[in-house]
């Protein structure tokens, strides 16, 4: 079974956070610049990212995030290859899914990271303590293992 589920600047769950979203983001003349895109496919969940992960969209990026850990043993991967950029706001939020992840005893694998984005990870000491390959393929034989 696959679902999909796509949106501009946050995963929304409901029509209400939807509209009160776009009015914030519409006020604060914000141009919207990053979008996700969650696929699930025999279980695992694959985020796709593009665009910018930062303090403008982190917040609720991260909202958007907290129920994928909710039940035990979730797998999750994140495809970073179309993100152009990350700030210290978009690094809390990943540390902190890896955190909910270790928690709920899933897993969470990031690949695709851009060479100017892995260096910021590489910089933060990330890479050293999240599981980062290269590309899909590599993502989806080390998370079923």
């Amino acid at each position: 079974m696959m679902a999909v589920v796509t949106s501009s600047f946050c995963l929304r769950h409901s029509e209400n956070n939807d509209k009160q979203l776009t009015e914030t983001s519409f006020l604060k003349g914000y141009k919207m610049t990053f979008q996700s895109e969650i696929v699930e496919t025999d279980g695992i969940q694959l985020i796709n990212l593009s665009g910018r992960l930062d303090s403008a969209t982190s917040n609720v990026f991260e909202s958007s995030l907290q129920k994928l850990f909710e039940n035990q043993g979730n797998l999750v991967t994140i495809n970073f290859s179309g993100l152009d950029y990350i700030s210290s706001a978009g690094l809390r939020v990943i540390l902190m899914v890896a955190k909910r992840a270790k928690q709920a005893k899933g897993r969470l694998v990031l690949f695709g990271l851009q060479p100017h984005v892995k260096e910021v990870f590489e910089i933060s000491g990330f890479l050293k303590i999240l599981e980062v390959v290269n590309d899909q393929a590599e993502a989806q034989a080390l998370i079923k293992a």
